[in-house]
């Protein structure tokens, strides 16, 4: 019960009292008149000074209310001016109605009038979406804005000592990065003491030259691996210069014909020491499998940022490896039921061919093989080749559709992917999930996009095709093995395509492949016939290179009409012919697709890095041969977005 119910509770058994006081003493009057006197005289006094006693303390009780409401009225208006922090009130058009003294001395002048885009372009963007915690910067201090949107009020708390701390924090974190020399071994193979000691001599002093300018700790573990350690802020400096070490060392080739090339991996994030490692590791391997001369970033979260790859790959793979390849391909076939083989969508002659190369593997095992294949999605490119398949009754009963594919495999089916290795390309991509194992054999640049946990991964950039490699496979399989006609000829179609006739991308290697297909029946004048195209497509792809403009002196760009589409082989086509154009040193067509999406097919003569601008558009592909697919864009859109990067990769290269 509260004082308030009390008081008046008491009072009235006072009044109670005095009453019954009354009442005794006319009692006392009737039978004794004089001490009746004297105890009204005493009961008047003593009435007298109850009431006054109320009324005093009546008096004090208002005093003390007065003075505690004065007091309370004053701390609140103190507390209102005198906070250690910024209070805002805003109109509806986010005008600075009042802000109390803290804020002010953030203006020379009164904030109040000015719009909220005085303190940060930010504020009222992220106060239309609702947000009721803003960060924001303002003359060097970091403000946390608590948002009351109703009131139209801002609380903001100056965080620029935890922002600090979490600033030092950040950067103090560890990285770990593995660097190595890509062709050391080749380069020095034939190399006597001397200039192989000078050389080791250049390389050493060049990255520690490196090292200490950025105050790395580096440690040789091998005569071709480094390993160096420094902190994200560090890192941050050595991408704002973009890892210029990798000039350097290419610098150092002197009077041999291939330069040094350097890849690094770098692990950084959150993470304690050993994930940092593997971090590293793997983003060393991803740089290695793009072809080295670059540098692999990769945090914790699984993003990955690339630096360099400006040359072309040297080719240094051996029949040591592709003897060891193949025969780890048939142990692994011969441990399957059956083998489910898959190109990317839309496949053309390298992915056919590859597939048709693999299939004739597993049947020389004397294991089923099917070659996933969807009917509806043949470009004009191939479908010559396709026609001529699906005439040889003999072959084209192993090829089935994703349906059929879905029916026959099992857990321990052998799932072969070829010409590529990002899982969203796949024939069908719902297929990966159905079986443990997995091989993948692709001569792309490694992306950061891969299909899980494979069991054997064949991946060549030093390669002209998938096609290539699958042939030096063929080489190391039984005996038994015998190619027949149009499916030698399929496997030398996908080389001759991905080479433009042996002019791109051509080593030793490729030609040893061509020779033996032609050894095994591979007809040439048959792979003109499925090269041949309607002249109404040649008509098309006329139309297509006179629409090219020139970007930046030497860059071709075609865009296509609005609403016309083209498949990928004729923008590829396209792209290829404004290459061999006077002037030009690369080439974008830009076009949409039957999908909705919009493709861009790009290639240079390796000056310009295309892959690294399509990976920059959600692409990919090789130094000079590359491409992207765009959703939900137009073809405006595909071409400032462009534009844009190259500019971007124009100054990057300026700035090195």
């Amino acid at each position: 019960m509260s004082d308030k119910q009390n008081k008046p509770t008491l009072r009235n058994h006072v009044w109670i009292i005095y009453l019954l006081s009354i009442i005794l003493l006319g009692v006392i009057w009737y039978f004794q008149w004089m001490l009746g006197l004297i105890m009204t005289v005493l009961l008047a006094v003593s009435l007298y000074y109850s009431i006054r006693s109320e009324q005093t303390l009546q008096d004090e009780a208002e005093q003390y209310i007065t003075t505690l409401s004065h007091r309370i009225k004053k701390v609140g208006e103190e507390a209102l001016l005198e906070m250690p922090f910024g209070i805002i009130l805003f109109s509806e058009d986010y005008k600075i109605e009042w802000a109390n003294p803290y804020m002010n001395r953030f203006e020379k002048d009164s904030l109040v009038g000015n719009s909220l885009h005085t303190l940060s372009e930010d504020l009222i963007p992220k106060i239309k979406e609702n947000k009721d915690d803003i960060w924001f910067q303002l003359q060097g201090y970091m403000f946390q804005t608590t948002v009351k949107k109703q009131e139209r009020l801002l609380y903001l708390f100056d965080r620029t000592e935890q922002a600090e701390l979490q600033n030092l924090y950040h950067n103090e974190q560890t990285v770990i990065s593995f660097i190595f020399l890509d062709n050391y071994e080749e380069i020095t193979q034939n190399m006597d003491d001397t200039n192989k000691s000078h050389l080791n001599s250049q390389v050493t002093s060049v990255l520690n030259k490196w090292a200490n300018h950025y105050g790395l700790y580096l440690k040789r573990t091998s005569q071709e691996r480094f390993i160096a350690v420094g902190s994200k802020e560090i890192l941050a400096s050595l991408e704002k210069a973009k890892f210029e070490i990798l000039d350097e060392v290419r610098e150092l080739s002197g009077e041999r014909n291939t330069p040094v090339t350097l890849s690094i991996g770098v692990g950084v994030g959150n993470v304690d020491i050993p994930t940092l490692g593997e971090l590293a590791q793997s983003s060393l391997d991803l740089a290695l499998g793009r072809g080295g001369d670059q540098v692999a970033i990769k945090d914790e979260s699984g993003k990955v940022r690339f630096y360099g790859g400006k040359t072309n790959p040297m080719e240094k793979r051996t029949r040591v490896r592709a003897r060891v390849i193949s025969h780890a391909l048939k142990e692994l076939i011969r441990a399957s039921d059956n083998v489910i083989i898959m190109g990317h969508k839309a496949p053309d002659m390298d992915a056919l061919g590859a597939a048709i190369g693999i299939l004739n593997i597993a049947l020389a095992n004397d294991v089923e093989g099917y070659i996933v294949f969807d009917p509806e999605d043949v470009d004009t490119g191939v479908y010559r080749l396709v026609k001529a398949i699906q005439d040889d009754e003999k072959l084209w009963q192993y090829f089935i559709d994703p349906d059929e594919a879905d029916a026959v495999i099992g857990s321990r089916s052998l799932i072969v992917v070829v010409d590529t290795h990002r899982p969203s390309m796949v024939a069908s991509e719902s297929l990966l999930q159905k079986s443990d194992y997995k091989v993948v054999i692709d001569h792309h640049r490694r992306g950061e996009e891969f299909i899980k946990t494979p069991t054997l991964v064949y991946m060549e950039p030093y390669a002209s095709s998938t096609a290539e490699l699958v042939t030096e496979l063929l080489e190391y399989q039984p005996k038994k093995l015998k190619l027949r006609m149009l499916e030698a000829t399929a496997l030398l179609a996908g080389i001759i395509v991905d080479t433009k006739s042996f002019t791109l991308r051509t080593g030793s290697r490729t030609f040893d492949a061509a020779s033996y297909l032609r050894a095994k029946g591979a007809d040439t004048v048959l792979v003109q016939e499925f090269m041949k195209e309607d002249i109404d497509v040649y008509v098309e792809r006329s139309k297509l290179i006179e629409r090219a403009d020139i970007f930046r002196d030497e860059i071709a760009i075609s865009k296509a009409e609005e609403g016309q589409v083209h498949g990928p082989v004729l923008i590829a086509q396209a792209a290829d012919i404004l290459l061999t154009m006077s002037g030009i040193s690369a080439s974008f067509v830009i076009s949409e697709r039957k999908d909705g999406r919009v493709g861009i097919s790009a290639r240079s003569l390796g000056d310009v890095n295309v892959q690294i601008i399509m990976e920059k558009m959600d692409g990919g592909g090789h130094l000079t041969n590359a491409a992207t697919q765009i959703k939900d864009t137009t073809i405006d859109e595909a071409e400032n977005l462009l534009k844009e990067i190259i500019d971007e990769y124009y100054e990057g290269s300026e700035s090195e």
